[in-house]
């Protein structure tokens, strides 16, 4: 037998992983490019991902060295999370190009912990503790949680996908001003930088054919860093410190502690996590062209809860998907879940290898920002093309009209008016003061109260299920 080239073998893997004619998501593109999108991928999850460790470190006045294994860890567990939802191993895992990383939307909670236990130890001993039960939890329930799929129609999915693109896009907005507290936050070069960014990144995916405009944001961040170095506004001197290797810390501030309230507050929000990445799934679904069944709601809510504990016993928090990189799938046009499972591996090494974490950290927030204000905003160009399945003139046209207008108002309050639910208890800003969850639970009550109860009480007559959708101009 003829000795095979490096190519043919690869051909071969490809089609061995793939099967001769696969669904676009199971296609397994040649390992340059996976690896070129697969970065890209990355790079738009990484200040999101970091975001949540620095603010809870800073928060609980834990020593810089603390803070920095806390990030680096949560790097670690994002990239083994990305992994398992999509590679999937048994019921574990959906399968499908979803990035995963650290949720916000367990912030408020752990800053409330803080303020209860002012030992840093204490209160990160508890919030270990609270993440693992209420992983464990909701582990066992996502089954149950799962076949609430009939309460996700287009008219819930389309308002609080675009709610989760309106909320993300003030985010790449704050990015573009660059880092709070410095002298040159909010500074026309800072902002000048982003503009550029995103410039950059617009022009090459309307103008630039072939691969480049499908990793036209990668190319705006190259750009704009090259920009940045002679403007001084790129800092590679932590690379040289950096460590080169640094084997994951298992319970680094001792062994959890099981606090009843802490527990409570973590489980109502391991149930917004699984809120907001039912709808993520779902709208990928729809942009690469798979069904999204019972089954792999499930697989996915188990793949995070899962992906939660370990991240847990890494002294790191809750694991969802992330809304912003849907946004990349759609402007890329490649739906191959190996090219976000590439992006995952690079997390895993970028939790393990600080020096390469250094190297990224060096990009400008800024650049950052103006490629996420493209990416974000597509996310909310999505949700909109859901909500036009829905029809607005029909008889009951106005009232899901209203609905999604209750839905964009709830979810922009937080970001609108920061300080609006100050005065109301704990548990309430826990769940409230995330807009994406507030608008998924306002999207998915009025929902059930003004569409479905009336449906089902209409159907307990004689008239048909399909005429009564017919009627009201509902997708079946």
């Amino acid at each position: 037998m003829a000795t095979l080239t490096w190519k043919q073998r690869a051909d071969h893997l490809r089609t061995t992983i793939s099967g001769p004619d696969p669904h676009p998501v199971d296609e397994l593109p040649p390992v340059g490019r996976s690896i070129i999108l697969g970065l890209q991928h990355m790079l738009a999850a990484y200040a999101g991902i970091i975001a949540p460790p620095l603010i809870i470190g800073t928060a609980l006045h834990l020593p810089f060295i603390d803070i920095t294994i806390l990030i680096t860890l949560s790097l670690f567990a994002s990239g083994v999370c990305t992994l398992l939802q999509t590679i999937g191993w048994w019921k574990i895992g959906v399968r499908l190009p979803l990035v995963e990383g650290v949720s916000f939307s367990g912030i408020a909670s752990m800053l409330v912990i803080g303020k209860l236990h002012p030992n840093p130890v204490t209160a990160l001993q508890i919030i270990v503790g609270a993440v693992i039960v209420s992983s464990a939890i909701m582990f066992f329930l996502s089954a149950v949680y799962a076949k609430l799929l009939r309460f996700f129609p287009p008219l819930v999915l389309g308002s609080v996908v675009t709610v989760i693109g309106l909320t993300l896009v003030p985010i790449s907005i704050g990015w573009m001003q660059g880092s709070a507290g410095t002298p040159s936050f909010g500074s026309v070069k800072n902002i000048a930088l982003g503009a550029v960014t995103l410039l950059v990144t617009v022009v090459v995916a309307r103008y630039v054919p072939g691969f480049l405009s499908r990793v036209s944001m990668l190319v705006g961040i190259v750009v704009g860093t090259l920009i940045a170095i002679p403007l001084g506004e790129t800092d590679f001197s932590k690379v040289g410190s950096a460590a080169t290797f640094a084997a994951p810390h298992f319970l680094l501030f001792g062994a959890p502690k099981f606090n009843l309230g802490a527990i409570i507050s973590m489980t109502i929000v391991m149930l917004v996590i699984m809120t907001e990445a039912t709808c993520d799934i779902m709208a990928i679904g729809n942009i690469v062209g798979k069904e999204v069944k019972e089954s792999d709601v499930g697989n996915c809510l188990r793949a995070d809860c899962l992906a939660s504990v370990f991240s847990a016993f890494l002294n790191g928090f809750q694991c969802s998907a992330y809304g912003q990189n849907i946004g990349i799938v759609q402007m890329s046009r490649v739906r191959s879940r190996f090219v976000v499972a590439v992006s995952g591996l690079i997390l895993v090494l970028l939790g393990l290898f600080p020096v390469l974490s250094a190297v990224v950290a060096a990009v400008p927030l800024p650049v950052l920002g103006g490629a996420g204000v493209a990416i974000f905003g597509l996310v909310a160009v999505t949700g909109i093309q859901t909500l036009t399945q829905v029809d607005f003139n029909s008889s009951q046209g106005t009232v899901y009209a209203l609905i999604v207008a209750a839905t964009l108002t709830m979810g922009i309050l937080p970001t609108a008016a920061p300080g609006f639910y100050s005065q109301f208890p704990d548990w309430f800003q826990t769940i409230f003061s995330s807009g994406i969850a507030s608008g998924a639970i306002t999207a998915i009550v009025l929902n059930l109260l003004l569409v479905e109860v009336p449906r089902m009480i209409r159907n307990r007559g004689s008239q048909p299920v399909e005429a009564t959708i017919a009627e009201e101009g509902l997708p079946a």
